[in-house]
């Protein structure tokens, strides 16, 4: 049996490869969070398939499950939100099947940010611009950040910054942020992108607290920060420059 790590996507049921539909489908197990991940997805799973939600489950809960269907000699789908390279929480679950001895693949999904940055209709890398995207979080009810990954820290660079998890805390995350980019800044907070339900937030960086909070947005959202996302005067790309050289 294999257990097979399943980037879900962002929300939207459509936005998942071919590969891991496949694998759901021949899979009779399935793990999910049910909090993130959409319930259309699991329409696809074959009649019989045993579902858990690990939304309420602890690790060693999870991990328990994983070894019982390697002991029974089936597959499962374990499905996690967006990409599981990016805050999916698939390293302990990988290391604790190691342990196991519990053989696993991973496949890609579609991550928040890009889901975002498709919302917004801009790219994040923009010629003369900004050609560095730096995707973190804050440390609020969550694990503490390694030293040197404070948000101050790295805003210094003024690179295009996608930040997960840290809506909840937006002031703080504004005048960590401030020093470095600016009142005037660009900002977009992108609430449960692509979902029938998404929230899109625009505004610049001193003035775009006050609209999430009358937004009311609390979850499930991504802050985009840095003039990429603004910016109509810049050169050409040299990919498709008629100058370069293409022998």
């Amino acid at each position: 049996m294999t257990v097979h790590f399943i980037g879900a996507g962002p929300g939207a049921a459509d936005l998942i490869t071919v590969r891991g539909q496949r694998l759901i489908v021949a899979s009779p197990v399935c793990l999910y969070a049910g909090s993130l991940v959409p319930p259309e997805l699991l329409e696809i799973c074959p009649p019989g398939t045993r579902q858990v939600d690990t939304s309420g489950l602890t690790l060693d809960e999870i991990i328990a499950e994983l070894v019982a269907a390697d002991k029974s000699g089936v597959d499962v789908a374990r499905l996690h939100s967006g990409d599981p390279s990016v805050f999916s929480a698939i390293a302990e679950q990988m290391r604790r099947l190691d342990a196991a001895g519990v053989p696993y693949d991973v496949t890609p999904g579609v991550p928040a940010f890009a889901a975002a940055a498709a919302s917004l209709g801009r790219e994040l890398t923009v010629p003369g611009v900004a050609q560095t995207v730096i995707l973190t979080r804050t440390a609020e009810r969550a694990t503490a950040m390694p030293p040197g990954e404070d948000l101050t820290t790295l805003a210094a660079s003024r690179s295009t910054m996608v930040l997960h998890l840290a809506v909840q805390r937006i002031d703080a995350v504004v005048a960590e942020l401030l020093p470095a980019y600016g009142p005037d800044c660009p900002v977009a907070v992108v609430a449960k992108a692509s979902r029938p339900d998404e929230q899109i937030l625009r505004a610049s960086l001193g003035e775009i607290a006050a609209l999430v909070k009358e937004a009311g947005i609390r979850r499930t959202a991504v802050i985009v920060v840095g003039p990429a996302l603004t910016a109509d005067q810049f050169p050409d790309s040299h990919l498709y420059s008629s100058d370069r050289c293409r022998t």
